[in-house]
């Protein structure tokens, strides 16, 4: 029998598994780095005090990519081109949940709206993120290779799950409430399946790479649809509750350098 541990051990310990899990995980961080950079730039005036720390977030995901990209670098492997069904984002954008990109590319100022989707969308995704590092911190906090890189972005990704709380409910507070739980609620819904999708195309690929056995690989399937039946069911209702959090004002300061990567 096997364990999250000694699967995600598997996947490290490998360069190939290694080398895709590190190039998924960068592409999908530089992505988000540069759709905050333009979230900033075109936030409405009527919320211009937000940017700085939409541009705080980016740069966050920014030092993520190039982190993971170190870590390829330190094994000497380059990154590789991720396949399609893995690019979470991408798929995220697919079914219409946060900002799209042919929006963001344009020169025109966002709306009030649009930064409600962005905030709710982020709320639900950092969510996610917060979570797996933290998990990921669990298991390899201590492992010379990747232990400092995950409990930096682990921490990070907890400060951004605290801005988005935050800034929510600063907006339910000026009258956005009843748009921020139907944003929620739809982007953790579709996040959801998505996440399921992007978890199956993730360990198909590293079952392939790694040579798993297919009654493993089909356990591991197995595991992913439950998680997903948990979710549909009750789990998503904590993807979309806002409180208060301990970290105030977390990104209101400049975004702290990793110069060991």
């Amino acid at each position: 029998m096997f364990s999250a541990r000694s699967l995600f051990q598997e996947i490290l310990d490998d360069d190939r598994s290694f080398q895709l899990f590190c190039s998924i995980a960068a592409s999908g961080e530089s992505q988000g780095g540069w759709e905050n950079g333009r979230i900033a730039a075109l936030v409405p005036e009527s919320m211009r005090g937000l940017a700085p720390k939409i541009a705080r977030h980016g740069a966050d995901e920014d030092k993520h990519g190039r982190i993971f990209n170190a870590l390829l670098k330190k094994r000497g492997l380059d990154p590789v081109e991720i396949p399609p069904a893995t690019d979470y984002t991408m798929l995220l954008e697919r079914r219409g949940i946060g900002l799209a990109h042919e929006k963001l590319r344009r020169e025109e100022p966002l709306t009030e709206r649009d930064i409600v989707v962005y905030l709710s969308h982020s709320r639900i995704t950092e969510q996610r993120a917060a979570g797996q590092m933290d998990m990921l911190v669990r298991y390899f906090g201590d492992d010379a290779e990747v232990g400092r890189a995950v409990k930096m972005i682990s921490n990070d990704e907890d400060n951004h799950l605290a801005y988005c709380h935050e800034e929510l409910l600063r907006l339910a507070r000026r009258g956005h409430g009843r748009m921020i739980h139907r944003t929620l609620r739809e982007c953790a819904l579709a996040e959801i399946q998505v996440y399921r999708q992007v978890s199956l195309a993730v360990m198909g690929h590293m079952g392939r790479l790694l040579g798993w056995p297919a009654p493993k690989a089909a356990l591991l399937a197995a595991g992913i649809h439950a998680v997903y039946g948990y979710e549909r069911v009750a789990g998503w209702h904590r993807m979309v509750s806002l409180a208060m959090p301990e970290r105030r004002d977390a990104l209101g300061g400049p975004a702290a350098p990793a110069p060991v990567f």
